[in-house]
């Protein structure tokens, strides 16, 4: 879908914050550069060439051993018998000092633990004494021992449970984990540093475009920047002045080969260009270099920054066409300033499909008119103004299902109109999802001429219609395959949905159909397959229809569980494309860390991790298909429990971002570690930005500052603030002093408006640090704040105050 012409910017929302107390350090790989780094010495686990040893092993079995804990896998773990006074500890092959300790426990922690260092392995050091109420967990505890120590030894006090205590990793660093330098995602086919002075924004800076079609991203990129930099960036079609940054849009212009989406970015001291062959390339390369300019840009309120950009190059595109994130709207409802906000925060990594899952047995989400032809005289307005009124509820045993009941409503068509306007702003094509000939009870219970002999559920005695449903069965609903009726109201549904859908694919559903017997389900699905291809629309369904009659080289099979060989069997047959929503690697309501209160474990036989959703290879995932054939990857949210738009963005991100790059970057070219690395730099963006994400506990969340000048008179406070971004830590986790320029130090206490917390499904808010300190004399004084925490780097921000006289 082309880039609409403008892009207004939409308000940032104050998410509530919360989650892990604590996160671990995890080391990983710089990001890759084709440019040769100056070397610097990297951080070292001194723990890995140590040797652990325990007081005891649970049941003394060989794969619960100490050496558990120092062999560089969270898989495998130590565990201790079932008393409180156990302890492990390793000595290190040479004494060193340590500047902190990573301690990664399972599902058998300490409550109470107190961590010791010693230089001889006999008298022993109290290095820090924690007690803790969650549990797994990972702690980082500050060493910064002034001499070297032989020994690290964790003595446990009390255990979390009946079990022992259980330790997967235990390491220990000798430097604080590294700052990324740069954190582009998804990860760029081609990035080169070339080693020159930086670029640099100025509040003269004109948005060149070049051809008619950089209008649009141009506006964009001019609309990002306005409101943190406080610059006018005007968008032109010629300027004379210096330092501009141009987007030309032509045939030709980007890599050869990828003219749909692909761009070229080159920023040098003097110029920035980003060049595509359509708007829609041009608008990744206006993400692209989006993240290569400092956080503070995602700001709604103009920050005192630096506005510069590094000198590079990158020539990139994407490996498959189809990166999507499903929506369920129908379980529970978002209104359409939610759907907007979802948008906006996928945008940014190049989400560019966005799967409205509007119908299910629970509600029914868009509204649609009653045709001049209508033989068997169905109301469609039933269907909002009956099943828009549904949601989720309670199970079978009445419990609530969720935080709170199911959100109700629907769409109107100027509505739906307006999402899909606003998702082509930013690069993204709607694909409607009517879910049949299953999960069709919300219709049925709409509307009377469906409930017809074949058709199930049944009404109750006196009533025309199905009862409603708000528990999360499913596969217990079915349309009536002999019933005329059920083909007009199809055909109707899927004719007004497609008139209203400007881009090429219609969702029909198809999963989970169990009380529709297989002549039934093939017969209405032929029929519904033959409607969308009639409609001039391409026919998307879940991988449950991929046996019936699809149109030949005009059809999707969305796959989430199940028969991959019928799948294949489509690809050769029908000459199906595939798109890849398997439930263990994209389904975003399965729980991400045990410690969370809601959410399935089904799919992965536990939680569903942040490694789970990137270490996949789409291009294999189907047996006897070549990659050519896989259309794309696309995260699933579904809506069982999942309540309104901060919890459906705890339970997205950041495992959205790993799909992402799933489906953008080269498989040669993907690694976790590195794309830990890279996404410990977003958490600072996503904080400014308002969204509410859940920091994955491997990430070492990079924490930044910075300062807002202040002016002040002689005795009165000086009311100098800073703002911290810290994903993942509390209050309590930062240490934070002010050394001014006359040599006084302040120790302040940084304050957030959300602290983290995962049972309340919320990521911490950026924190605040003020100082009230007064001056006695006049003039100009620098403060330069330090933000400590442990395992990671200092971070530093100044900002001057200027005192005038009474």
């Amino acid at each position: 879908m082309p880039v609409p012409r403008s892009r207004p910017r939409s308000k940032r929302r104050t998410v509530a914050a919360h989650v892990a107390v604590l996160i671990a350090a995890t080391l990983v790989a710089p990001v890759p550069s084709r440019a040769p780094a100056a070397a610097a010495t990297a951080p070292v686990n001194l723990a890995r060439t140590g040797t652990a040893t325990a007081s005891s092993v649970e049941l003394d079995r060989a794969d619960f051993v100490a050496a558990r804990v120092n062999d560089g896998d969270r898989g495998t773990r130590w565990s201790s018998k079932y008393q409180d006074d156990n302890w492990v500890q390793v000595r290190l092959a040479t004494p060193a000092t340590v500047d902190h300790v990573v301690l990664a426990w399972p599902n058998a922690c300490a409550r109470d633990f107190t961590l010791q260092t010693s230089a001889n392995g006999t008298t022993w050091t109290d290095v820090a004494r924690v007690q803790r109420d969650t549990c797994p967990r990972t702690d980082v505890i500050a060493v910064n021992s002034a001499q070297p120590v032989s020994h690290v030894r964790m003595q446990g006090h009390q255990r979390w449970a009946t079990y022992g205590y259980s330790i997967s990793e235990f390491e220990i660093w000798n430097a604080p984990a590294p700052a990324p330098s740069r954190g582009l995602l998804p990860r760029p086919v081609s990035l080169t540093e070339t080693g020159g002075t930086p670029y640099t924004l100025n509040r003269n800076t004109p948005v060149v475009t070049v051809g008619p079609q950089a209008t649009a991203p141009a506006t964009y990129l001019a609309g990002l920047l306005r409101p943190a930099t406080g610059y006018a960036l005007p968008v032109l079609t010629s300027s004379s002045a210096p330092a501009p940054i141009v987007v030309e849009v032509g045939a030709g212009k980007g890599p050869a080969g990828q003219a749909a989406e692909g761009y070229r970015l080159v920023v040098t001291t003097a110029k920035i260009q980003i060049s595509a062959d359509t708007a829609n390339g041009a608008l990744n390369g206006v993400q692209t270099l989006r993240q290569l300019l400092p956080q503070w840009v995602e700001s709604d309120t103009v920050v005192d920054a630096a506005w510069t950009v590094p000198a590079v190059t990158v020539s990139d595109h994407p490996r498959f066409a189809h990166r999507g994130m499903m929506l369920d709207v129908a379980r529970s409802f978002y209104p359409v300033h939610e759907v907007k906000a979802y948008i906006d925060a996928a945008a940014q990594y190049k989400i560019n499909r966005l799967h409205l899952h509007l119908t299910d047995d629970q509600g029914w989400r868009i509204a649609l008119d009653n045709p001049a032809d209508n033989p068997a005289g169905i109301d469609y307005g039933l269907l909002t103004s009956v099943s828009g009124r549904t949601a989720m509820t309670y199970d079978d045993n009445g419990q609530l299902m969720g935080t709170e009941l199911g959100v109700t409503g629907f769409y109107t068509k100027a509505d739906y109109a307006e999402i899909v306007r606003y998702a082509g702003l930013n690069g993204m094509t709607v694909v409607p999802e009517i879910d049949m000939p299953g999960h069709t009870n919300a219709a049925l219970h709409a509307i009377p001429q469906l409930n017809t002999a074949g058709a199930a559920p049944k009404p109750t005695a006196g009533a025309r219609t199905a009862p409603a449903n708000g528990t999360g069965n499913v596969g217990y609903s079915t349309l009536d395959a002999a019933s005329p009726a059920t083909y007009e109201f199809v055909t109707q549904v899927l004719t007004q949905i497609a008139a209203m859908t400007p881009g090429p694919y219609l969702h029909i559903g198809g999963d989970e159909a169990h009380v529709t017997s297989h002549a039934n389900y093939t017969t209405m699905v032929d029929a519904f397959n033959a409607t969308v291809a009639s409609l001039g629309k391409t026919v998307v369904g879940w991988n449950e229809y991929a046996g019936t009659a699809l149109p030949q080289d005009r059809a999707v099979v969305q796959y989430w569980n199940g028969d991959r060989t019928a799948v294949a069997n489509a690809v050769t047959g029908r000459g199906a494309k595939v798109v890849l929503s398997p439930a263990s690697h994209t389904y975003v309501p399965q729980k991400q860390d045990s410690r969370q209160p809601l959410g399935g474990t089904w799919a992965c036989g536990g939680p569903c991790g942040l490694d789970r959703h990137y270490n996949w290879d789409p291009g294999t995932f189907i047996p006897h298909i070549a990659e050519t054939s896989v259309l794309g990857v696309e995260s699933a949210l579904w809506g069982e429990f999942i309540r309104r738009l901060g919890q459906a963005q705890y339970y997205s991100l950041p495992r959205l971002i790993a799909t992402a790059e799933v489906g953008w970057t080269p498989q040669a070219q993907r690694d976790y570690a590195d794309f830990t690395t890279r996404l410990s730099v977003a958490g600072g963006r996503l904080t400014l930005q308002g969204v509410n994400f859940f920091p994955t506990a491997d990430v070492a969340w990079r924490r930044q500052a910075i300062g807002r000048s202040a002016t002040a008179t002689v005795g009165a406070p000086a009311g100098a603030a800073w703002t911290v971004t810290a994903p993942g830590a509390g209050s309590a986790d930062l240490t934070a002093t002010v050394t001014w320029s006359d040599g006084r130090v302040e120790t302040l206490t940084p304050t957030a408006t959300h602290e983290p917390s995962i049972p309340a499904m919320r990521v911490n808010s950026a924190f605040t640090v003020l100082s009230r300190r007064t001056f006695g004399t006049p003039g100009t004084y620098t403060g330069t704040l330090s933000v400590r925490s442990a395992g990671l780097p200092p971070v530093e921000a100044p900002l001057t105050v200027t005192v005038r006289a009474a």
